[in-house]
């Protein structure tokens, strides 16, 4: 690979990162401006929070179709695709006269996330040498641990100051930014293949399947588990996913090959991960709840929390991916795990007398294991896979990953909910439910500790 090769590729793959840096960033953002944006169009609370469930949905439905985006069309063209449909999303909400306006908005910036996911993960395992692919997975993990952690504290210093728009004034910037550099940078490819099919049963198995538990689970946030819009949805997207599964073994151009779970590593490396996210993303909705609710503080002190482990998490994602390409993974996730499950463990015993710098500390621990796993759990269960199915791994994988943390979070609200009820007629304490929703969190945190010590080698 020449010189300029080298610098076209780590161009590419820096866009690409910042993509899906912002992709992740504008979902957990919404978690701080909610009560910004139900004051403005005067919607209530349960209302306003289709803006992260529509936004969860629309990124779900859309990951599985990436296969067919990148055997369609070139790279430079798929990312084109991505970065459009995400400044088209961000001038919408900029604009939005109504909720229902905005709501459209979030629904196009969700598709253009959708679409770098899985992307940026193919990049790293396929165009760097050999050796450099746990660096570059540690890059990428930045999109995925930073940015969603930073989004609370950007959300309410935006939302407190300038208003909930101007975080789309400052997204739509770096987004056409991010546009300019593409045309000047990313060098023009043929598509791979441009007589793909499109498997339009297999999507639609995969778009209610998906869709299905991603609804599902954010009813479940906010409804009663023996609603009909809690229950049905499951039931529909279990049968719809396993119709997929089923399908994809079967047919000759498969959506996404389930050739994938051939492989121990990824598998090993799929189950760890999906419990990675299931634990800490319902975290950065659960801790501003519990800052704003329990400890009465404000919305930017809730963001604080995640701030020294979202600046270490700009260091310790890189390093981690560098150890892992030079001692293994095995080392680098068995650290990482446990002080994810150290960090996850302790705040399980908050209270209200709890200060918050404590707090900011079990976080910062917990933060660290997260930014250290993602990369190296990334790369050891990519490795041995063929070039050819790699996007299919990674787009298989990113849509799973979102029902889990969806789930996760679901599961964490539930437990807050169903503890307050109790804690209003004094049978508990009103730290019992913030106590209940991360003692989950840490059961998840253990089995990605269980599963590094035992799988990892």
């Amino acid at each position: 690979m020449s010189l300029s090769e080298k610098g076209r590729t780590y161009a590419l793959f820096t866009i690409v990162v910042l993509a899906c840096a912002l992709g992740s960033l504008t979902q957990t953002v919404m978690n701080s401006m909610l009560g910004g944006v139900s004051a403005d169009f005067g919607v209530d609370a349960s209302v306003g929070q289709w803006l992260t469930t529509i936004y969860m949905l629309a990124l779900g439905i859309t990951v599985p179709a990436v296969t067919f985006l990148s055997q369609k069309l070139s790279v430079r063209n798929v990312v084109y695709l991505a970065l459009c449909l995400l400044l088209a999303g961000g001038i919408v909400d900029v604009l939005a006269p109504s909720f229902p306006v905005l709501v459209a908005g979030r629904v196009l910036q969700a598709v253009g996330a959708g679409v770098t996911l899985p992307v940026v993960q193919s990049i790293a395992m396929t165009r760097f040498p050999a050796g450099q692919n746990g660096t570059a997975m540690g890059i990428a993990g930045i999109a995925m641990g930073f940015a969603p952690n930073i989004g609370p504290l950007i959300g309410g210093v935006l939302v407190d100051s300038y208003g909930w728009r101007s975080f789309f004034v400052l997204f739509d910037v770096v987004v056409v930014v991010l546009i300019l550099a593409t045309t000047a940078l990313v060098k023009r490819e043929d598509a791979p293949c441009r007589d793909a099919r499109f498997e339009v049963v297999s999507f639609l198995y995969s778009t209610l399947g998906f869709g299905g538990l991603l609804l599902a689970f954010s009813n479940a946030a906010s409804m009663d588990i023996a609603s009909a819009l809690v229950w049905a949805p499951a039931l529909v997207g279990v049968a719809c996913l396993v119709l997929f599964v089923v399908r994809q073994k079967r047919i000759e151009h498969p959506l996404i090959t389930m050739q994938i779970f051939q492989f121990p590593h990824f598998r090993i490396s799929f189950i760890a991960q999906n419990c990675l996210f299931a634990s800490f993303m319902g975290i950065t909705l659960i801790v501003p709840l519990y800052v704003q609710g329990l400890l009465g503080l404000s919305a930017v002190e809730a963001g604080l929390v995640f701030v020294p482990a979202t600046i270490l998490a700009v260091v310790v994602n890189p390093l981690a991916g560098i150890l892992s390409d030079k001692i293994g993974a095995r080392p680098v996730v068995l650290v990482a795990s446990t002080l994810l499950t150290v960090g996850a463990v302790s705040m399980a015993f908050t209270d209200e007398s709890t200060p918050l710098w404590l707090l900011t500390l079990m976080q910062t621990v917990r933060g660290m294991g997260v930014s250290a796993l993602i990369g190296p759990l990334n790369s050891w269960g990519m490795g041995g896979l063929p070039g050819q199915i790699m996007m299919d791994a990674s787009a298989f994988f990113a849509a799973v990953r979102q029902a889990c943390a969806s789930l996760g979070t679901a599961v964490m609200v539930l437990a807050i909910t169903a503890l307050s009820a109790a804690a209003a007629t004094g049978a508990v304490g009103a730290q019992v439910a913030y106590q209940a929703a991360f003692g989950i969190s840490a059961a998840l945190a253990a089995c990605v500790f269980v599963v590094a010590v035992t799988k990892v080698r």
